[in-house]
C-alpha cells in the first residue's frame, strides 16, 4: 500500500474544542477547493451548526488524529481517495456511522461500514485526435498493445490514482494478468513517469504523447479554462474514450469521509455527513468542482461534464479495490513502473 508520511502539518493551526453552548463540528479535511467554502457556509445556515475546519495533506491528518488519540478535537474526517479512507479505516480511526439518509442515499459500493463517498471521478483515457482514433484505446487492457510504444504519457506509478486503478485491475483480472498489462504499459511510455493528470493531458494535446489516463474532472477544468488557448488546445486536440464500456466499465476514485471514532460532537457531525449527500450539495460538488454526484438521482447542470457524455461506471465495492493496493504497489515495481 501506498506509503504514509509522517511529520507535523505545515501550518500551525489548532480546532476549537466545542462548548455546551455552541454547535460545532470540527472537521480534518484533505481537500483543498475553495468552492467547497460555499457548502460549509450553507450547511452553517440551515443548521446553526458552525463548522471548524483545518486543511493538509490526508496522511498528515491522518497521523494528526491518530497521535492526538482521545483527545483529538476531529469530528469528521474528509479526503479526496478511497485509499486513504481504507487506510484510516485499517487505522481504526473511524466509527461507523446509522443512517438511513446515508445508507439510503449513497449506492453501496461507494461506502463502507465506516465511510462513504460523496462524489466520484471517472478515470478516462485521452487521446491526441491526430495521432489516434477512439478504436486504437477502448479500454484500460489496450493500452499495453506493442502499437502503442513510444505513445504514452503517465503519472508516476506510485500516484495513488495510478495505484487503484491498478488495484482494480488486479480485482478484475488478477495479479498475474495485471502485472503482464502493466509491463506493456511501461514498455509503452514515451518517457519516464512524471507530473500530474492535467500534465497530461496538455502532453498529449500538444503531441508529446498519443495517450494518457486521467481523472474526468481535469479534463473538465481544461475544457472550461479562463485560459482561451487551453480551452481550443483541449478542443481541438483532445479525444475522450469511456473505458471498458463493454466490460465493467471506467474505474472510478472517490472524495469521501466518515465520523472520527472519538468525535466530542457525534450528532452535528452525522448531520454534516448527511447534508454532503443532499441533492443541495450534491448539485454543488458537480457544478462548482467538476466531480460527479455519488447519488445518481440527482440532477445537475454543468457544460463540461455533459459534453463528455454519459458512461458506464464500474460498480465494484471500493473496499474490494483498496484491498488489493499491496498487490499493486509490488507488481508495478516488479514491471518497473515507477
Amino acid at each position: 500500500m501506498f506509503k504514509l508520511l509522517t511529520g507535523a502539518l505545515a501550518a500551525a493551526c489548532c480546532v476549537a474544542s466545542a462548548t455546551a453552548q455552541e454547535a460545532v463540528v470540527n472537521l480534518y479535511s484533505a481537500r483543498h477547493y475553495q468552492t467547497d467554502e460555499a457548502l460549509y457556509a450553507n450547511f452553517t445556515r440551515q443548521t446553526g451548526i458552525r463548522i471548524n475546519r483545518i486543511e493538509g495533506k490526508a496522511n498528515e491528518l491522518l497521523e494528526r488524529i491518530r497521535n492526538e488519540g482521545a483527545n483529538s478535537p476531529a469530528d469528521i474526517f474528509l479526503t479526496v481517495d478511497a485509499a486513504t479512507l481504507a487506510v484510516a479505516d485499517s487505522w481504526g480511526i473511524l466509527a461507523p456511522v446509522q443512517s438511513t439518509v446515508l445508507e439510503t442515499r449513497i449506492p453501496a459500493h461507494l461506502r463502507s461500514a465506516n465511510w462513504f463517498a460523496f462524489t466520484t471521478r471517472a478515470r478516462m483515457i485521452v487521446y491526441n485526435k491526430r495521432k489516434l482514433q477512439a478504436g486504437d484505446v477502448p479500454t484500460y487492457e489496450s493500452l499495453a498493445d506493442a502499437k502503442l510504444k513510444g505513445r504514452i504519457c503517465s503519472i508516476p506509478g506510485g500516484h495513488i490514482y495510478n495505484l487503484l486503478l491498478v488495484a482494480s485491475q488486479v480485482a478484475h483480472n488478477g495479479e498475474a494478468a495485471t502485472e503482464t498489462w502493466a509491463r506493456g504499459v511501461a514498455a509503452n511510455l514515451a518517457h519516464p513517469p512524471r507530473g500530474g493528470d492535467t500534465d497530461q493531458i496538455k502532453s498529449v494535446a500538444t503531441g508529446e504523447c498519443a495517450v494518457a489516463v486521467s481523472n474526468s474532472y481535469y479534463l473538465a477544468r481544461l475544457m472550461g479554462s479562463e485560459k482561451v488557448e487551453e480551452r481550443n488546445l483541449v478542443k481541438q486536440r483532445i479525444g475522450i474514450v469511456w473505458p471498458n464500456q463493454d466490460g465493467h466499465g471506467a474505474h472510478i476514485n472517490v472524495s469521501g469521509g466518515g465520523l472520527v471514532k472519538t468525535a466530542k460532537n457525534r450528532a452535528a457531525a452525522i448531520r454534516f455527513l448527511e447534508y454532503l449527500a443532499s441533492d443541495e450539495a450534491q448539485r454543488h460538488f458537480a457544478e462548482a468542482n467538476n466531480e460527479y454526484p455519488a447519488v445518481p438521482t440527482v440532477k445537475f447542470a454543468n457544460e463540461e461534464l455533459t459534453a463528455m457524455g454519459a458512461f458506464k461506471a464500474d460498480r465494484i465495492a471500493l473496499p474490494a479495490i483498496a484491498q488489493e493496493l499491496a498487490k499493486a504497489q509490488k507488481l508495478l515495481d516488479r514491471a518497473g513502473y515507477r
